[in-house]
Parts: C-alpha cells; structure tokens; sequence
C-alpha cells in the first residue's frame, strides 16, 4: 500500500456446498449487496454450481475461486489442498456452510490466526429422520473454536444439547426479509396453472427432503373430494421429471404447474392465493416468510421452526408429515377465500414486527467485523 492510499476491505473466503440459488446463498448475497465494499469476498462452490453469482450487486467485491481439489481425491489430499488455498489466499475470515463444507472448518485448525465463522442451515434428505453420530462427533470436535450461526431455535437447541458446542460460540440469528420486495402489491408473474379453484403455490427446490409429492398427493386427495384447485410448484431440481411423471400418474397432471425457475420470485407470490410448505426437514425457510411477507395464509408440514415463525392464527394449518394431514391443513383455506386474506394480512404483521432483514444484518455485520479484525 503507498502512502495515502486506503488498505483494501478485507477479504471475506466463503465456502457452499453449492452457491445454486437456496437460502443460505440468498441470504449471503442479500447481505452482500446491503453493505457493497464494505467487505471483498471469494466464493468457493465445491459442486462447481455458481448461479447465485448472478444475484450480487456489481459493485459487490467478488471472486469465484474453483475447488482446489477434484472429486474423487482421498480426504488427506483434499485437507493439503484446502490449506494451500488458504494460505494463498490469506483471507481475513473464512465462512463455511452446512455440513458439506466441514473439511474446511477442520483445515481452518491447522491456520491457527485464521478466524472461523459456521453457519448452520439444517439438514439435507440424509439427516431428515435424525442425525448421523458420526457427523454430531465431528460438529462437537470441529466447531467449539469456531463462531457458528443458528436462524432457528431448533439448530440452536441441537448445538446447545446434541452438539455440545460453547454457549459463548453461539449465535441466533433468526433470517429476515425484504418488506418492501415481497409486500402484496406489486408485480404478478404469470403461473399458468389449468383448471379451476384457487391457486396453491410452493417455491422450493426440487430435492428430496421438499418432498413436494407430499404436496401432489394431497392434492389429489382433495381434488377427488370435489375441493376445487388448481398448484403451481415454481423452482427446479432434480426430482422434477418424477414429480411430473407423479403428478401424470395420480391423475392431477391437468390442475398442476410446474413452473421452473422464476428470476423475481416475489412476483410468483403475488400470484398465488395460499401458500404450501411440504418438506420432510426445514429449519427457518425463506420461502414461508417470503410467503408471509406477501399476505399469503401457509399450509405446511410441522418442520423446525415454522410453527413458531407463523402468525397465530395461522398455526392450526400446520401438519403432521402426512399426505392426509397436509390435505386437512390446505382443506379450509381453500374454501374460505376471507379466511385466506384475514390469516395474510395476520402473517404480514408478523414479519413487519420480527423478521425485518435489517435487524439481520447488522447483527451479521457486527459479527463479521468483530471477527475479521482478529
């Protein structure tokens, strides 16, 4: 640096699993464009899967760095590896996601100044009826050094009792929400969903623990019992073409819409008349606050955190991971159009009065600069 000149922002080293578009990774670039040059940051996607990149300002500070390993390497090489890239990088904080990034929490021990922030998201289809030991050992052994971040009191819970993790590590940070991009007025993206009766949509991947035939199913339930409807699951994934060939095989393939990917997701709410959440495991997900933020009443399976996340009135509607429940749970918001608005306009509030997306970042923030100044 020449005299005069400002140090640069420090460099932020973020690791995904994947950086395809999910929570974790919206999340990161909403936080990302909130605070531009405040930081420089590197990303690393272990899958090679980048589209989120397209969701940061261009006056973010960005660089997508390749795994500096191959699939298929034996884990000491792909410990060396990852140090070697750490070393080279030199970053200010290293920030790792989820399960699927915990080799780098553990090459981060070998780099004793390099501070470590984990950030806890859930689970994935393989840990949705309990978690493997072998995994709670590793989480108990890797992370009491790190600083690690919880969105829901569920995960908080599993690092406070399952994992056993330093109270003074922990961090709730409940996620939050644009209220001004998913408010009810605005913009509505076309969801061509046939037939007739009011619109049910979901957003999610199209991955196992979703388990959006849940959803299929249960409409079909309905569908036979003469409730009028029509579904449009908007996202994408690989169990797409067996959720259509599902769809096809329960005889509802004429009331349902897939609509793949949408760029401006708050669109795609403004043009549902209820939302429905039907996954087997969640923690905090974006999708059913996006929903609430929009004025949408929500059926959903009783997964982490939702019950609470809810307004009130709406938590009857949640259900047991069950085709016939979650068909109950969608049963009188289907037939009760004023039922459905007063519920929204009840979720709405909610998030107006708890999960406002600045009181999240400038918790993140606070935490970052602490951390990266070490």
């Amino acid at each position: 640096m020449t005299l005069g000149q400002s140090p640069a922002p420090p460099l932020l080293l973020h690791v995904f699993p994947s950086f395809a578009v999910g929570g974790a990774q919206v999340r990161f670039a909403a936080l990302a464009n909130r605070y531009g040059t405040r930081w420089r940051h590197a990303v690393v996607a272990l899958d090679g899967r980048e589209a989120c990149a397209a969701r940061l300002a261009p006056d973010v500070p960005l660089q997508l760095v390749p795994s500096p390993y191959a699939r298929g390497e034996a884990a000491p090489q792909r410990l060396l590896a990852i140090i070697a890239l750490l070393r080279r990088l030199r970053p200010a904080l290293l920030v790792t996601s989820n399960w699927g990034s915990i080799e780098w929490a553990i090459a981060s021990r070998f780099l004793r100044d390099l501070p470590h922030l984990h950030t806890e998201d859930g689970f994935g289809s393989d840990e949705s009826a309990g978690q493997i030991p072998r995994r709670i050992l590793a989480r108990r052994l890797v992370l009491r050094r790190s600083s690690v971040i919880l969105p829901s009191v569920t995960l908080l819970r599993a690092a406070r009792e399952t994992w056993r993790l330093p109270e003074a590590r922990l961090r709730y940070v409940p996620n939050g929400i644009d209220l001004r991009r998913f408010a009810p007025d605005g913009a509505r993206a076309a969801l061509d969903a046939p037939g007739e009766g009011p619109l049910i949509g979901t957003v999610a991947a199209l991955r196992p623990e979703k388990n959006l035939g849940r959803l299929l199913r249960a409409a079909a339930i309905l569908l036979r019992d003469g409730v009028p409807l029509r579904l449009a699951i908007v996202g994408d994934g690989p169990e797409k073409q067996p959720l259509m060939a599902l769809a096809e095989h329960l005889g509802i393939a004429a009331s349902v819409a897939f609509a793949g990917a949408i760029a401006d997701p708050a669109a795609a709410y403004r043009a549902m008349d209820l939302f429905c959440l039907s996954s087997d495991t969640e923690q905090m997900p974006f999708s059913v606050l996006e929903a609430m933020a929009t004025g949408l009443s929500v059926a959903s399976t009783d997964v982490g955190d939702v019950g609470t996340m809810l307004a009130e009135e709406n938590r009857p509607h949640l259900a047991a991971r069950d085709d016939a429940a979650l068909a109950a749970a969608l049963r009188p918001l289907l037939r009760d159009p004023s039922l459905r608005t007063r519920l929204g306009a009840a979720n709405r509030r909610r998030v107006e009065n708890d999960y406002d997306q600045e009181t999240m970042f400038a918790t993140y923030a606070a935490l970052i600069d602490g951390l990266a100044s070490e």
